[in-house]
């Protein structure tokens, strides 16, 4: 293909935050662009590409990944490009810092571009708040793709809220734990106490990078032309809508794009053969993403957890940072498990476990990207939100009625091995069971549809290029 059929081939620029959960999606959001017949330039770090980035070689022509150098910066840890290389979260400010400073450089070159490599459009991530900005001094429009569903978008707020101004303004954590009264539709989709005690700092206090967490957001809604959300009408009507109403700017989704299953499964033979073994739908799949950082106590009553469902699982296994030497699994643990439960450690090719037919349960963090390839896969999910915005997440799917959240202490977000228990048996036994497995099936059908998600692509780009005609005419 060449282009869209509205204004020929585009070239436009992505911006992805440097996390595993952002990159791999805009990787993936690159090629399904440049399949389309449109010019891609994906802004990556040399360690981030090696290990993330594999562009097929029929897209070579079409997709360039700049590798741009991180320069050094006072507590960064050497040769740590993502926020899965930082010991610690109190760290993840001197990497934005690092990332403002080389991505935001190398956005102002690119811009100044002229010819046939002239950039079309900006595609930004929220903490590239500079983009903007920065393609409106060039003439270049810009659109902040979010890759966070419209329901925890429109919890937080427009730009004014997001700067901590107007009637809606979140300046203390109890403010983060009530429905805002714009929402006009009955909702539960609001933070637990706990969740919002931890999130109130990191987020929306500036910190060492210069600003705050949501003064990123904030910057990047109001300086873009239009905004595109990673979800689908299917799935989130009401808050699409609601979104364009309080952004006052268009607002388009773009489809769910899970990834297909890797191909490579190099060391994990043995397991999936073991999976071949099992009984259709019968298995649970734990993971916990990429971000989290589990203590040794929460890692603890999750083990206990699987072991006394009585259900066999994979766990795709981290040790937890205050285990000590050891790996902080109870003692005896994996003996215990032995043939009814997997332990793998270091990366799993997660894409190839849901789509396996004895994968029927996923015991995960909510995050946005588990949430897409579960429910692109068919499987019923157990929520254990434990960071960022996966709480909202968690209640959106338990309103729907597609998952069950784990209980905690609504004090102290603690959890015990019986709530996890309690959870998992819910949806993969009995007849609750089979209506979760009902309901999950037919969102696979959305979800999990190339077809409907290239069509998400299509009008977006679509969009894109009508955009740019108009301005040209």
């Amino acid at each position: 293909m060449d282009g869209d059929g509205v204004g020929g081939s585009m070239h436009v620029v992505m911006l992805p935050w440097l996390a595993f959960g952002h990159i791999l999606p805009f990787a993936e959001f690159a090629k399904r662009v440049a399949r389309q017949g449109h010019r891609v330039t994906l802004f990556s770090t040399p360690r981030n590409t090696r290990r993330l980035i594999d562009v097929p070689p029929s897209l070579a022509g079409r997709i360039r990944v700049v590798d741009i150098p991180l320069p050094r910066v006072e507590h960064l840890p050497e040769h740590a490009e993502a926020t899965i290389d930082l010991p610690s979260n109190d760290l993840r400010p001197y990497l934005r810092r690092a990332y403002d400073e080389a991505f935001s450089r190398e956005l102002s070159r690119l811009l100044q571009e002229t010819g046939p490599s002239r950039l079309d459009w900006v595609l930004a991530d929220y903490a590239a708040y500079w983009a903007p900005a920065a393609a409106a001094r060039h003439g270049v429009p810009c659109a902040f793709l979010s890759l966070f569903g419209a329901a925890a978008l429109c919890f937080f707020g427009p730009a004014e809220t997001l700067q901590g101004r107007g009637p809606y303004a979140k300046t203390e954590p109890a403010h983060l734990t009530a429905v805002p009264e714009y929402v006009p539709f009955p909702t539960t989709v609001a933070f637990r106490g706990y969740e919002a005690r931890e999130l109130f700092k990191p987020s929306l206090i500036p910190d060492e990078s210069g600003v705050s967490e949501s003064y990123r957001f904030s910057q990047s809604i109001e300086g873009c032309q239009l905004v595109a959300v990673r979800s689908n009408q299917e799935f989130e009507p009401e808050w699409l809508e609601l979104l364009g109403e309080l952004y006052q700017k268009p607002v388009i989704p773009i489809g769910m794009f899970p990834p297909p299953p890797p191909q490579d499964v190099a060391g994990h033979e043995e397991t999936l053969r073991w999976l071949d073994r099992q009984e259709p739908n019968s298995v649970v799949y734990a993971a916990f993403g990429s971000e989290v950082k589990l203590t040794a106590e929460q890692l603890q009553r999750i083990a206990l957890g699987l072991e006394a469902s009585g259900l066999p699982f994979i766990w795709a296994f981290r040790a937890p940072p205050d285990a000590g030497d050891g790996d902080g699994l109870p003692g005896g643990f994996k003996e215990r498990v032995n043939g009814r439960g997997v332990v793998c450690r270091g990366w799993v090719p997660q894409g190839k476990f849901l789509a396996h037919a004895s994968v029927g349960g996923f015991l995960t963090h909510a995050g946005w990207n588990s949430i897409a390839e579960g429910l692109a896969n068919g499987v019923r999910l157990v929520l254990l939100p434990l960071m960022f915005e996966q709480g909202l997440n968690a209640r959106q799917l338990a309103e729907k009625k597609v998952a069950v959240e784990v209980a905690r202490d609504e004090d102290d977000g603690s959890f015990a091995a019986n709530d996890i228990v309690d959870a998992l048996r819910r949806v993969m036994v009995g007849e609750e069971g089979d209506e979760f497995g009902v309901k999950v099936k037919e969102l696979a059908k959305v979800f999990g549809d190339d077809e409907v998600n290239d069509r998400y692509v299509r009008d977006f780009l679509k969009c894109l290029s009508e955009y740019k005609m108009q301005r040209q005419g």
